[in-house]
This record gives structure tokens, sequence and C-alpha cells, in this order.
């Protein structure tokens, strides 16, 4: 897989991991934060908040369709008849991907960016030329940053986030998957194709597995 040019260098991602330790080291030393706090933080990220939550949105969705017609009226108050909602995701708006118009999320001027149903943004998402170029020429950023060619047939739509507003799409769903339960179904989900860089997961049949 090419690396993605707006990626973090890992020298850059050392640098980082190395601040924010000392970061964190400092706020307990002076008794801002506490260990237990970290630790509790860590694990709201990686457990109760994030790309899974998301994933099992989108499943829904993509089981019922009363909740996505209210999903993609009011993406905030569907969320939180899941129980998913909170700081950062206060007023969303979910648009959904078709056979005719393919969207993307981004955010030019810093990285706002849906945190219940996505989790903390990606580097790239935060990098600048992820920002200034998925407007000018999305079409070649998906392509050759992130392995996503569209036929010129779909047009592309690039949505930008603020902090009053914050989107995310609502994937296709992949074909072959009408027997998938929801749980099936969300493990297919990815965070990249919420995002729009990316599409869902195909299904493996048996015959793939060989």
């Amino acid at each position: 897989m090419t690396a993605k040019p707006t990626d973090t260098p890992l020298r850059t991602q050392e640098e980082i991991t190395a601040r924010v330790k000392a970061l964190e080291s400092l706020l307990i030393e002076k008794g801002v934060m506490t260990t237990a706090a970290v630790d509790r933080l860590a694990e709201v990220y990686e457990n109760e908040v994030g790309p899974q939550l998301g994933a099992k949105v989108v499943a829904k969705a993509w089981t019922d369709p009363e909740f996505k017609a209210r999903l993609l009226e009011d993406a905030s108050a569907a969320c939180r008849e899941l129980g998913v909602g909170g700081l950062q995701g206060e007023e969303m708006v979910a648009v959904e991907n078709t056979d005719d118009v393919h969207h993307v999320i981004v955010c030019t001027l810093c990285s706002c960016y849906p945190w219940p149903v996505l989790g903390l943004p990606p580097n790239w998402y935060k990098a600048p030329p992820f920002r200034a170029r998925i407007v000018r020429e999305p079409r070649k950023v998906l392509a050759e940053d992130f392995g996503l060619p569209l036929p010129d047939s779909v047009e592309i739509r690039v949505w930008d986030s603020s902090s009053e507003l914050r989107y995310w799409v609502l994937p296709q769903r992949p074909a072959g998957s009408e027997h998938l339960s929801e749980d099936e179904l969300a493990a297919l989900v990815t965070r990249d194709s919420m995002i729009g860089v990316g599409t869902a997961k195909p299904v493996v049949t048996q015959a793939a597995r060989g």
C-alpha cells in the first residue's frame, strides 16, 4: 500500500509521542491530573467513543429503513437513540453515499470531527496538505492517496465540518451482505468509509475463504 503523503513521518510521530508523555508526566507531577484520570481518558476513547460506535450506527441504518430516515434527517438525535453522543457531536449531519454520489469530509480550518462516532481524528485528517488538496482535487486525492478511484460518472461532494456542524458519511452497504447480522455488518464498517476516503469492507464468501 502506498503511504499517504499527508501521513506524519515516523520520526515526527516518535517526537510527538515523547512530548505527550512528558506533558502527561508534568500534569501528574503538578497535580493537575492523576494517573487514574489519564488511564480513564484512554479507556473512553478506546472502548466507549470511536469508530466502533459509528459502525454500530451505520449497521443499524443499513438494516432499519425508518432509523436510516431519522439518521439522515437528524444524525445527532438518531445517534442518541443508540446511546451515542456527547462532546464534539452535539450537531452532526450524516450524508449518504450512493451509486451516483460520493461524499468526503474535511475541516479546512482545523480538525473539527464527530468524535462520538469516529473517535479522535487521524493525523492525515489534520494535516494541511489533505485539508487543502481534498477541496481542490478530490478525485485525484482519493485515487492517489487513498487507493479509491471513482468513475467520472460519480459526483464527489466535499463537506467542510466546523465547530458548529460536523459531518460524517453513511457508506454504501456492501453487496452480498443481506444475510449478515447487525454485529457482522458493523465489522465491515471502517473509519475511512465514514470519512469518505474509503469504502466498507467487502463480504468475504465461503468460496473466497477457500
